[in-house]
């Protein structure tokens, strides 16, 4: 193929990151709670969240695989962890869940 990175080949092509509405929703009201005390800390950690998903569109299998059948998770940060899934070209953060919250995550997705 002209014009093609030999270094791409093979590599799987992720053209686009999904924020569902779940995550949406976890991601504002993390911002939202840390706030609260230190509202440039909600900021780093919201931008910190934003870049680590951003590596899945080129690295989707860079997460363990998840506890829920066809997902996987990211610790994005030690208290974070985005979980996510991939369908052909699209990478989809499904929930941002807390690490410590003690569930098997069926109910939350």
């Amino acid at each position: 193929m002209a014009g093609r990175n030999p270094a791409e080949a093979g590599r799987p092509c992720i053209v686009k990151l999904v924020w569902t509405r779940p995550a949406s929703i976890d991601r504002k009201e993390i911002r939202k709670y840390i706030a609260q005390d230190n509202p440039a800390a909600a900021m780093t950690l919201d931008e910190l969240f934003s870049e680590r998903a951003g590596r899945l569109t080129d690295h989707p299998g860079l997460g363990r695989p998840g506890r829920v059948a066809g997902t996987r998770e990211l610790v994005a940060h030690q208290n974070y962890i985005l979980v996510y899934d991939v369908t052909g070209d699209l990478v989809r953060v499904l929930r941002i869940l807390h690490a410590a919250r003690k569930s098997n995550h069926t109910e939350l997705l």
